[in-house]
């Protein structure tokens, strides 16, 4: 794995004059190769993902006559699914020392899935497809997440996550916008427009090709099993912390289709809805990588503390929100939280656990997540039936100050 040595120049002869160390190299430029194939790779496979996903409510509903119970119950599955493979598969990558294979096996998986949608027939094909995306999901999240962490230099660790999420983010609002346009072009033919998702799909796993894994992954000091308590106790304290930290945050990130009900509570007209993931995935590309170059300069705490304060601003304004505007303030807020903040916790789990286990800590790191986005998104669900929407961005706010402070009290790493 590269260290911060590989980038101080050597030593010279003792002829030569000494010579003033060098800084080390930042900035895009500095990102390796691999990371840039990774961002591009992610980006290919959210556009697939998000032309397909942006629709396939409308078209189970309409074309296939599933009731909304029915969508509720498939994208359940789903979500667990992916949820209980990242932390095997994370585990795996540490017990072959095998990243760049699983990563591959996942979106190669994901993309074989794709031509199940235009031709499928029944909800039953959905259901099908659905689950064996999820699990490609979660074969390739905990590895690859590992994987740029064995990549990036260990002074632009926050650049390489920032720019990977970015990139992964631009491909998040530019698949819906292209499945807008494709639809208006084809007239609705939701099947024409899964048929174009297929292309970007396979492109990402073409992309896999230009991804080195470096050699250091594959060591001889690799767990005797795929899974060993002694693993997780080695995994230390600050590691714990932070997942703490995470799963706090998580209950208060719920799921953002909390912010397209709002702005439709508010009375943005529904043909303009998809606009609120828009905007969201815009802001959050903007950040991501900004805020990963500035973790890399100062101490991480900060700026994931901004990024909590940013989260509070957001659900006040959605709270208090009163027109389509301030929603859409609010949405903007919401967007930037999430790029100071996600590809800094990814950093941040990075720099607490050794490279041999670090896609077991990825895997559990995403499992605590995603358990805790399951409870969010219910109890704000609950929260809205029961007291209306200001209460569950309220509740939102409060559970982000106990991440707040949590974070500042205790040093993560």
């Amino acid at each position: 794995m590269t260290t911060d040595e590989d980038f101080l120049p050597k030593a010279g002869t003792i002829t030569e004059q000494p010579k003033a160390a060098q800084p080390l190299p930042n900035g895009l430029q500095a990102i390796p190769g691999s990371i840039w194939a990774l961002g591009f790779v992610s980006m290919f496979a959210d556009i697939s993902s998000e032309m397909i996903h942006s629709l396939l409510p409308v078209f189970l509903v309409s074309v296939l006559g599933a009731s909304t119970s029915a969508v509720g119950l498939i994208e359940g599955i789903a979500e667990s699914t992916g949820l209980i493979t990242k932390v095997f598969s994370g585990t795996l990558s540490d017990y072959l020392g095998r990243r760049k294979l699983l990563t591959t096996l996942g979106y190669g998986l994901a993309a074989f899935t794709k031509p199940l949608f235009p031709l499928a027939s029944s909800v039953g094909w959905v259901v099908t497809a659905r689950f064996i995306d999820r699990i490609g999901k979660g074969i390739r999240g905990a590895p690859r997440d590992a994987l740029v962490g064995d990549i990036a230099p260990p002074n632009l660790r926050g650049a390489c996550y920032g720019l990977r999420q970015s990139l992964d983010t631009v491909g998040a609002f530019a698949g819906p916008l292209i499945a807008t346009i494709l639809m208006t072009l084809t007239l609705n033919s939701f099947r024409t427009v899964f048929w174009i998702a297929v292309v970007p799909a396979f492109l990402a796993v073409v992309l896999m090709i230009f991804v080195k894994e470096p050699e250091t992954v594959r060591s001889a000091d690799k767990p005797r099993s795929p899974i060993r308590g002694a693993d997780f106790r080695q995994l230390g304290a600050a590691y714990w912390w932070l997942v703490w930290i995470a799963a706090v945050l998580t209950l208060a990130r719920f799921s953002e289709a909390f912010l397209v009900l709002r702005a439709q509570n508010i009375g943005l007209a529904v043909a303009l809805v998809p606009l609120v993931m828009v905007v969201m995935n815009i802001a959050y590309a903007i950040s991501a990588y900004p805020a990963g170059q500035l973790s890399d300069r100062m101490d991480r705490r900060l700026v994931l503390a901004a990024g909590f304060g940013v989260l509070i601003g957001s659900d006040v304004v959605l709270a208090l929100a009163t027109d389509v505007w301030l929603v859409m303030a609010g949405v903007v807020l919401w967007g930037l939280h999430m790029g100071l903040t996600q590809g800094l916790l990814a950093a941040l789990v990075a720099d607490t656990t050794p490279s041999r286990l670090r896609g077991t800590a990825f895997g559990v790191f995403n499992l605590t997540s995603g358990i805790a986005l399951l409870i969010a998104s219910f109890l704000a669900g609950w929260l809205w039936d029961q007291y209306g929407p200001q209460a569950t961005f309220y509740a939102g706010a409060g559970f982000t100050t106990v991440a707040l402070f949590s974070t500042m009290v205790r040093r993560p790493v």
